[in-house]
């Protein structure tokens, strides 16, 4: 499945990837992120801090962020990761 190749990679550069579409880390707790984007408004997310992230979550967090931008999902893998 397409999603097996980037969630390590999501995992391992998380700050880089999510600040590519306009993420910043907002706060920690525990062993979770939120992810705030303020443009065109304000959008949070909050994702594990696990190595790697189950292929399931990371599905579930592109599509969050893919309905958000009004984007599809392929679409925004494509632009995260090139």
């Amino acid at each position: 499945m397409l999603f097996e190749t980037y969630s390590q990679c999501f995992c391992k550069g998380v700050g880089k990837i999510t600040w590519k579409i306009g993420y910043e880390v907002s706060r920690q707790k525990g062993s979770h992120i939120r992810l705030t984007c303020n443009s065109p408004k304000v959008h949070h997310i909050t994702i594990p801090n696990h190595d790697p992230i189950k292929v399931g979550t990371l599905a579930a967090i592109l599509s969050d962020i893919a309905a958000f931008r009004n984007q599809g999902k392929e679409s925004l893998i494509s632009e995260i990761f090139g």
